[in-house]
């Protein structure tokens, strides 16, 4: 099922025509999250109340997803799901349009980037623009295709769409600012516990695809300069591949931030182009994952076979 919904979700992506009509499953988990936050975010036990918002949360995905798991239709509906929740192609054509919007002029490269990334966009060079497009796709193959689909393989459609509404909690509230450190304290850090080996996995598989993994001595080290403890580990990984360095200085809300860099021996002159070569990387990585899930589904039977005669 999880190859089926991967091919679908990089052939069909998201829809306009679909999703102008019907929302989307990620904005009612982002309308759902919104409200709660507005509604116990107040007051005193802060932490407490953030606790019990994302336990109910993953409780209510994942009976949402084993309902729908059990409906008799072979299947169709938990395929369409992990489709739907796969962000393959959506990934792809958000960076590529950096790259588009970037090669008209640096304002549109601007405004393009500032979709896909969370820090300030206004004063950035053209450099800055492409490495932050560059690890806005290596993070979010990560979050949004890798660990999904790592999740689907472990629990189905249940574990993927709890993962789902993790993540989606955690770009909304698990920020550490007056208001969320601690509502949002539960959101980060089981998001940081659901990531873990997802983001690693995605290291290996990006520079296996690429037949790269004399790069990997580099990467635990660079990923660990990240401040975040998993999108270090997809950035380190296709920094190396770009011959890029990424990270560095930045700024946030008119603050500048300093960043120890990524493969620091890598060129820090980044365009359009190193943006269309981080595309090919996603879409080769893809490939290298699904080859990954289809070994999975052939081992399964067997796997599940030699525990049942170990435990007879």
């Amino acid at each position: 099922m999880l190859i089926i919904a991967m091919i679908l979700d990089a052939a069909l992506g998201e829809p306009d025509w679909l999703w102008s009509r019907v929302k989307h499953p990620a904005v009612v988990m982002g309308e759902a999250i919104a409200a709660l936050d507005v509604r116990f975010n107040t007051g005193t036990h802060r932490r407490a109340r953030g606790i019990a918002v994302v336990a109910v949360l993953v409780c209510a995905a994942l009976a949402i997803g084993w309902l729908i798991a059990l409906v008799p239709d072979f299947g169709l509906l938990e395929i369409l799901g992990a489709a739907i929740l796969l962000a393959q192609r959506s990934l792809v054509d958000h960076v590529r349009a950096v790259a588009d919007a970037l090669r008209r002029s640096l304002a549109e490269g601007r405004a393009s980037v500032a979709m896909i990334v969370g820090r300030d966009t206004a004063d950035m060079t053209q450099a800055q623009v492409a490495r932050a497009a560059v690890e806005s796709a290596a993070e979010n193959l990560s979050d949004g295709v890798i660990a999904p689909a790592f999740w689907f393989a472990i629990g189905g459609l249940p574990a993927m769409l709890a993962y789902k509404l993790v993540n989606t909690a955690d770009s909304m509230i698990g920020y550490r600012t007056e208001r969320y450190a601690d509502f949002g304290w539960a959101a980060a850090r089981l998001d940081d516990g659901l990531n873990w080996i997802p983001a690693r996995l995605t290291a290996v598989v990006m520079l296996a695809s690429h037949f790269a993994l004399r790069h990997w001595h580099r990467v635990p080290n660079d990923a660990a300069q990240h401040r975040s403890p998993n999108a270090g580990w997809p950035e380190a990984a296709i920094a190396p591949l770009l011959d890029l360095s990424l990270a560095g200085p930045r700024s946030y809300d008119g603050t500048p931030t300093e960043f120890p860099w990524v493969n620091p021996t890598g060129r820090k002159d980044a365009g359009p182009d190193d943006i269309d070569g981080a595309c090919a990387i996603l879409w080769r990585t893809w490939a290298g994952a699904l080859i990954l899930a289809g070994g999975a589904a052939l081992l399964q039977p067997a796997a599940r076979a030699l525990f049942d005669f170990f435990t007879f």
